[in-house]
């Protein structure tokens, strides 16, 4: 027992001891200007950016055909023909589909027919008034003889002009038995097969066509963006910010177009405005009914960037570490503009060419002697006049 007791008594003066020289070493590594190091496990750096960047807002939009038609029959009769394949893009004025047109075309020739003998009439009426004109001259009939004739050749012309005006009636009819494309569009499911009677007054139609190219997105943005949208619209002089329409999944952009509004009204039951934009889409990469998401470029401006990953977040803010020229750290308070692409723009904090750590931030302090793993510095040339870094702007 007395033996156990001697040992735990020596272990802890041995401990001891060991806390003691310690601190010993570390008051005098103090007392000679040497500071901990970040061993070279610990820290990667890389240096602040001076880059010309295009500044976006963000949103997401759904793809909306710029123009959907339901093509409907405006006679009624049997549908001969259906002349469209679904999912066929086609043109303006191509044939879609044919009704029976022959109850049509008979009721013109009736109506033709029924001009030519009231005009017959007509023609008949006025050689008798032209004679009873000459004839009341001569005061060889009775004045009543003459007005009686007078209505009569005026009535005739009255015919003339209700079977001219049926017979416009019957030619309208009996083209709208051919029915054809009011636009260049990719048409839908068939909704009505040949061989059916169709209605003018049927509410389904045959066949919905879209166009979609060129496309429209209608997004919103929250209604604090409203005077970045403004402010960029008026920098730019015209409505027409540039868009990029990407994928939901992994980003890919799917097309440029140009803003067409800003709704005339913000949601105040979601605190959100409508925009719309416009896209060129040849390749059909939108799609009516598509989820996406959009940016809208407000400027391209020359900005100081970091990686997002130098970005700290304290009690008192943001911060990210400096490596000082003495290779020790500095915490350094900054203020971002935005973020996007993984990047910080910062707006107040740095200058290019500063050098702060991107990894290995949780084990500094400042005043410690940061040593790089693997330093991770920019691949393109200094810049030149303010010693940062320069790239082209992100894609």
């Amino acid at each position: 027992m007395a033996l156990r007791k001697a040992l735990i008594a020596g272990a802890i003066v041995i401990v001891g001891g060991a806390i003691l020289l310690r601190a010993y070493l570390h008051r005098a590594d103090a007392a000679e200007g040497r500071v901990p190091t970040v061993t070279s496990a610990g820290a990667q750096t890389t240096l602040a950016l001076s880059e010309r960047l295009p500044l976006y807002l963000t949103g997401i939009g759904t793809v909306q055909a710029l123009q959907s038609v339901t093509v409907k029959v405006r006679v009624d009769g049997q549908l001969e023909k259906v002349a469209f394949r679904e999912g066929q893009t086609i043109a303006e004025g191509d044939l879609l589909a044919q009704i029976d047109a022959a109850p049509y075309q008979a009721a013109l020739e009736a109506a033709m027919a029924q001009l030519a003998k009231d005009e017959a009439s007509y023609q008949n009426g006025l050689v008798d008034l032209k004679r009873y004109e000459n004839l009341i001259k001569q005061d060889s009939i009775a004045q009543q003889t003459y007005d009686t004739q007078v209505a009569t050749v005026a009535s005739l012309k009255a015919a003339v002009g209700v079977d001219q005006a049926q017979v416009s009636t019957a030619r309208v009819n009996l083209a709208y038995t051919t029915i054809r494309s009011p636009l260049h569009g990719v048409v839908g499911i068939r909704l009505v097969d040949a061989g059916n009677i169709v209605h003018a007054t049927d509410t389904t139609g045959l066949v919905v066509i879209n166009q979609v190219d060129p496309i429209s997105v209608i997004f919103t943005l929250p209604e604090e963006k409203f005077p970045a949208v403004t402010a960029a619209i008026a920098a730019a002089g015209r409505s027409v910010l540039a868009v990029e329409a990407r994928a939901r999944g992994d980003d890919t952009l799917l097309g440029k177009g140009e803003l067409l509004l800003v709704n005339n009204s913000i949601d105040n039951t979601t605190g959100t405005f409508q925009l719309k934009a416009n896209f060129k889409n040849p390749d059909h990469h939108l799609w009516p009914g598509q989820f996406v998401n959009i940016r809208v470029i407000t400027s391209d401006a020359q900005v100081v960037t970091i990686p997002g990953a130098a970005v700290q977040r304290g009690g008192d803010g943001l911060y990210v570490f400096v490596v000082k020229p003495d290779d020790t750290a500095e915490l350094r308070p900054v203020t971002l503009a935005l973020q996007q692409d993984g990047k910080a723009v910062i707006a107040t904090g740095l200058d290019a060419g500063t050098r702060v750590v991107v990894d290995g931030q949780f084990r500094l302090r400042p005043g410690m002697k940061v040593v790089e793993n693997n330093p991770s510095e920019p691949s393109h040339d200094a810049a030149a006049g303010d010693g940062a870094a320069k790239k082209g702007p992100a894609s």
